[in-house]
């Protein structure tokens, strides 16, 4: 069985997440969509949030599972029998980030990683950024799934 991991912070997933997430499910028989758990960082949203929000917006594919890891993510491909780490690049900056990322990653396990062009429509699109546009009254109805979009308005109301 071929498994990659789609791994984020997801606060929020974006449609541009979406977008990966469902293009590396074409590709693998099994993808886990894999949410950080960083303790020295405080989300807009909770890890069992994202997880729930994330687990809601891919129930229409099949082959996709939501979790959750702390730690290298080589560690968690490697017990998990995952071979592939798929990433989206929006800009030649992030390139640059994850070719580094990337080439740690295949020497310290042997995993891959696959970097997939975004979508042109979501190329500026970044968590960060729609939060910001959320928190100042900015519709972001556009750029995100439904619950998520349901989800920060009930935070910034």
């Amino acid at each position: 069985m071929r498994r990659a991991v789609c791994p984020g912070s997801y606060d929020p997933a974006t449609n541009g997440h979406l977008d990966i997430i469902e293009r590396t499910a074409k590709l693998f028989d099994e993808v886990v969509v894999a949410v950080l758990v960083n303790p020295n960082k405080k989300g807009l949203f909770s890890i069992e949030e994202r997880i729930e929000i994330l687990r809601e917006i891919t129930s229409g594919l099949p082959n996709v599972r939501v979790d959750s890891w702390q730690g290298l993510l080589v560690d968690y491909c490697r017990q998990h029998d995952i071979a592939a780490i798929t990433k989206g690049l929006r800009s030649v900056s992030d390139f640059d980030y994850e070719l580094q990322m990337a080439q740690m990653n295949r020497e310290l396990s042997g995993v891959e990683t696959l970097l997939m062009s975004n979508n042109p429509a979501y190329g500026f699109l970044s968590s960060s950024l729609v939060k910001e546009v959320a928190a100042y009254g900015g519709n972001v109805k556009d750029l995100v799934p439904g619950v998520v979009f349901e989800r920060l308005t009930a935070k910034f109301s």
